[in-house]
């Protein structure tokens, strides 16, 4: 039996999450002797509900996470396992799915991941074949009993069903709208996807915290287990979120100012840290998250020493606390209104600029004239039983190779899509999904399903320009439809069709857009 999905699924209890990083090299190796002792400090410490270890955490090379779950696991202590995108392709990721599988290991924290760092030899190739949204649906599959029948078979073959409890990933500290609407709208999808739980990400703002799981219940989604993410802070390690080293973790000059005074105290502020991390704890259960999951931590009597500060408080304190956490950076925005009495969110009312701009139709430098002569193009093209079609069906088809198309029309596709969108000729295309921007051009992780977590300030985590998703989320609420940015997911690229016409494709009904037509999603409203 899967205790942590029970707890989380037919309980009220308020679990404890430990974050476990894996290191670089064998268990047998000296350097990893602290590691292994911590996780068998904490497959022994009652506190704590559940341990949860990282895959290549920083996209640097690390231990594969299974390797430390084994003797937690063997201790009986329930065992999340990091499961991220950047280094597998999509039949890696099965293979490492099944041998999870056979292993015991069924919950599975499934991330995109980071971008790829220094490996052997220099930077590693990434890999991004499929992105999380892509991960959650294949487990899907499995726990349904994956259909593996062969084209051309008699009979069904269907593989027996898997018990994965697949969890996710979210965050909402983000600088801009065009960043935080469109990370609260995939956390939509992921959960549509299949995802069962979901941790937020590293963040020192209460007002963004109550704004997610006020998002949640106001969309529907307050039976998700949210669970709140607390990193121990140090003034090293305040330095380097400071200097957004970390994609997707910012602290505000504000916090970072207060931890690095914390320097001069004796102890380095190693008390002021734990009680900060104890005030958290104490926040996410007083707004009704499901649980803690507790990083930065090196001891289990570092982790002991936070939940006995936590259980000190009164009932009540973590209102206070709430008012105190409140670093958010200037010109951060919020989706709802400050309320006064509480400093926290107005779930029954939109913070009022984002308000009045919702149907307003926002002038924007990303409408360009290549977008709207797109969407006309498309829309001729390729709008079934309409424009051109049955015409376009028809040359395909009876071209000499139906996958490429008439020589001149391929020709024609080519050149075009190349001086427009610099296009890599994936011969899967989804740039009707994303505003008419190419994800294989132009974002370093290929993100057909909505942004990754890493931007900052609305840019790429790997290269200076801004993130498609936001000039994508632009256009869009420039045409009152920015509720629908993620209508199309999930997009899974067949990569078999590469080099081939993406027309073709589209008019022959091969391509992923035949497979997952477009969903009906609800509105924002104010």
């Amino acid at each position: 039996m899967n205790r942590l999905a029970e707890r989380l699924g037919a309980s009220s209890d308020f679990l404890i999450g430990v974050e476990l990083v894996s290191t670089r090299g064998g268990l047998d190796q000296p350097h990893a002797a602290k590691t292994l002792s911590l996780a068998r400090d904490l497959a022994g410490a009652a506190s704590i509900d559940w341990v949860s270890i990282t895959d290549n955490a920083g996209g640097n090379p690390m231990l594969a996470a299974s390797a430390l779950g084994a003797p937690l696991r063997d201790a009986g202590r329930e065992v999340v396992i990091h499961l991220s995108c950047k280094d597998f392709n999509r039949n890696a990721l099965e293979s490492e799915a099944w041998r999870l599988a056979s292993e015991g290991f069924q919950n599975i924290l499934v991330l995109t991941g980071d971008y790829p760092g220094h490996g052997v030899g220099g930077g590693g190739k990434p890999a991004f074949d499929i992105d999380a949204i892509g991960l959650l649906t294949l487990l899907g599959q499995m726990n349904a009993g994956l259909d593996v029948t062969r084209e051309g078979a008699k009979k069904a073959v269907r593989l027996e069903p898997t018990k994965f409890f697949p969890g996710a990933v979210v965050t909402n500290f983000k600088l801009l709208e065009n960043e935080v609407i469109p990370q609260l709208l995939k956390m939509e999808r992921k959960l549509a996807a299949g995802a069962r739980f979901l941790i937020n990400q590293i963040g020192y703002d209460s007002r963004k915290v109550h704004e997610l799981i006020a998002w949640m219940r106001r969309r529907g989604h307050g039976h998700v287990p949210l669970i709140g993410n607390v990193y121990v802070l140090n003034p090293g390690v305040a330095r380097v979120f400071r200097a957004k080293k970390i994609p997707g973790v910012v602290i505000s000059e504000e916090l970072g100012d207060i931890c690095e005074a914390q320097r001069a105290a004796a102890d380095k502020g190693k008390a002021f840290f734990l009680e900060l991390a104890a005030k958290q704890i104490a926040i996410y259960r007083g707004l009704g998250y499901r649980g803690a999951y507790l990083g930065g931590v090196h001891s289990v009597a570092e982790i002991e020493r936070v939940l006995e500060i936590e259980r000190g408080f009164a009932p009540d304190d973590w209102k206070q606390f709430a008012r105190e956490i409140q670093y958010s950076r200037p010109g951060e925005f919020f989706v709802f209104a400050r309320d006064e009495n509480t400093g926290l969110a107005n779930p029954e009312k939109l913070e009022a600029t984002y308000a009045a701009s919702l149907g307003a139709h926002p002038r924007t430098q990303n409408v360009t004239f290549t977008y709207r002569f797109s969407k006309f193009a498309h829309e001729l093209m390729f709008t079934p039983g309409k424009g051109l079609w049955k015409a376009g069906d028809a040359l395909c088809a009876s071209a000499k190779d139906p996958l490429q198309g008439p020589a001149w029309m391929r020709a024609i596709e080519h050149t075009s899509k190349r001086l427009m969108f610099d296009c890599r000729d994936c011969g899967d295309c989804s740039l009707s999904e994303m505003a008419f921007l190419c994800p294989e051009s132009s974002c370093a992780k290929n993100q057909r399903n909505g942004p990754c977590g890493g931007t900052r300030d609305g840019k790429c985590e790997v290269y200076d320009y801004e993130c498609i998703w936001s000039r994508a989320y632009e256009r869009l609420k420039f045409e009152g439809r920015e509720d629908q940015l993620l209508a199309h997911t999930p997009a899974v690229q067949d990569q078999s069709l590469r080099y081939t016409s993406s027309w073709a494709n589209t008019w022959a009904r091969r391509d992923h857009l035949a497979k997952h037509p477009p969903a009906s999603l609800p509105p924002i409203k104010s």
